[in-house]
């Protein structure tokens, strides 16, 4: 993970502050010598990584990690045991899953105390370690997840008397999404490196009639489905206009993969609608035999994720975040492909739009058994635990390719935009699939053109990009054999081997 591979390791028995001075500058984190205060933290909704091992008798140290370390081969465990400074969660993925965990989003505080000995454990640490409220009253209420109108049946009368007359919802939410990518766009120093110098000798070459001078400042993980086509168009708004927009698409399946067909339909669409645009789709193909040699290293990254699941969606984003791929071109071109990375650092991924915005299965599952009050309560534990089940391990193998992803859907004007609205009109289960869910995105989807891409299904990146299947065929005999294992649940140790 190029952002930062930092441990600190803090065994509890140490005293003075000198010992501890080594912390004060990695990671934000910040160390009050006087005090013998170090105080650390995680954005609120958890966009960015960090790990925490808590102090045990086993293992008194304190350490904090954006990424566990990489697991040693399994060829190489014996010789690696015997080396001083090669403990247990270095060879085993399945403690190493237990050694570290997600830290909590929040401000954390440790106090230490000169007399405290090796001795002493994680339930000692606990006492004295500390987690502080937000004081800013809007973000306590978004982290609450608090919505005024939830049921149409009984609040549609009482919505319809007090609501806002400055637009319609959907153009609200995109008035928000827009000022998310514009904060998260705005300002990209352009790359340098030798590749622009040979981008600059082909700058002769025409593409729609316009000279491709620019390379990409930034990347959109790329399906062609409405939350990925969204941030495309509204990028289009911020990005210089002389740059490309680089579009990364990633399948297990070629050009046959679900993903792939509805990515080359979507570029389609941005290039009607937005033609002053340079698009460059990229196709990240693989097979699964291919990410074989790789697979400790995701591993490690993964951790302390450990479900099947897990790897075959952060395999898939890793590999999409390589940004090594063939350019599309239309079937009429007579263009040899050369193989191509994008120069972008800048990764725009639609994280959060699921989980807001009612777009998993389970959602109408939910509707359907217990109506509106229970498909609320599903959305809000989705968004209370995003932090833990996604969007760690997403950051861990994003970055790994020296990118920064960036999630405009969970801004915190985005999220309190949604909330602000009936959930009625953010989804509505009682409409058919592929218009009930994520009913909002589909309508801001069309405001911006993109017609095509408001009536897509969603489709998750495990299934679209075909993954899931092969790892089921190869690691169960079929899909339907996984189905019934519930495989996506099932613990990677079982697949070690």
């Amino acid at each position: 993970m190029c952002r930062f591979l930092i441990l600190i390791s803090i065994p509890v028995s140490l005293d003075g502050s000198s010992a501890l001075f080594s912390v004060t500058r990695t990671m934000g984190s910040h160390l009050l010598a006087g005090s013998r205060t170090l105080w650390f933290g995680r954005d609120a909704i958890g966009r960015r990584s960090l790990l925490i091992h808590r102090p045990t008798r086993e293992d008194p140290r304190l350490l904090l990690t954006s990424v566990a370390p990489e697991l040693i081969k399994p060829e190489t465990i014996a010789a690696a045991s015997c080396c001083e400074g090669v403990s247990k969660e270095h060879v085993d993925p399945a403690t190493a899953s237990i050694f570290w965990e997600e830290l909590t989003c929040g401000i954390h505080s440790i106090s230490y105390q000169a007399d405290v000995g090796r001795s002493q454990g994680d339930e000692t640490f606990r006492a004295w370690a500390r987690v502080h409220e937000w004081q800013d009253p809007s973000l306590r209420k978004l982290l609450a997840w608090e919505r005024n109108f939830v049921n149409p049946n009984n609040e549609l009368a009482h919505y319809c008397q007090t609501a806002p007359s400055c637009g319609s919802p959907a153009e609200r939410v995109l008035q928000a999404l827009c000022e998310a990518v514009k904060r998260r766009t705005e300002g990209i120093r352009r790359p340098s490196s030798s590749s622009q110098q040979l981008e600059s000798s082909a700058s002769s070459l025409l593409w729609n009639g316009r000279s491709s001078h620019s390379c990409a400042h930034v990347a959109v993980l790329f399906s062609g489905g409405v939350d990925s086509m969204i941030l495309a168009a509204i990028a289009n708004q911020f990005v210089d206009p002389g740059a490309s927009i680089d579009l990364l698409n990633v399948s297990f399946e070629g050009d046959l993969a679900p993903d792939r067909i509805t990515a080359v339909s979507g570029l389609r669409e941005l290039r009607d609608v937005f033609p002053l645009r340079r698009w460059r789709l990229l196709k990240l193909d693989a097979k699964l035999s291919d990410m074989q040699s790789y697979r400790g290293h995701i591993l490690s990254l993964l951790c302390p994720s450990n479900t099947y699941m897990d790897i075959n969606i952060g395999t898939a984003l890793w590999l999409a975040a390589s940004g090594k791929g063939y350019v599309h071109e239309d079937s009429s071109q007579e263009v040899k492909p050369e193989l191509t990375q994008t120069e972008a650092r800048v990764l725009l991924v639609g994280s959060g739009a699921d989980e807001q915005c009612g777009g998993y299965g389970r959602h109408r599952t939910k509707f359907r058994h217990g109506g509106w009050e229970t498909l609320e309560c599903e959305m809000r534990l989705d968004f209370n635990r995003i932090w833990k089940r996604n969007l760690g391990r997403d950051d861990r193998c994003l970055s790994d390719h020296g990118r920064e992803a960036r999630f405009p859907f969970l801004d915190e004007d985005v999220v309190a935009t949604l909330l602000d609205l009936p959930l009625w009109e953010v989804v509505n289960m009682e409409e058919p699939a592929g218009c009930g869910e994520k009913k909002i995105l589909r309508q801001v989807a069309r405001l911006l053109g993109l017609y095509n891409a408001s009536l897509l299904p969603k489709r998750a990146i495990q299934f679209g990009s075909r993954i899931a299947r092969e790892s089921n065929r190869k690691d169960f005999g079929s899909n339907r054999a996984a189905n019934l294992a519930n495989a996506g649940t099932v613990l990677l140790k079982e697949f070690m081997n």
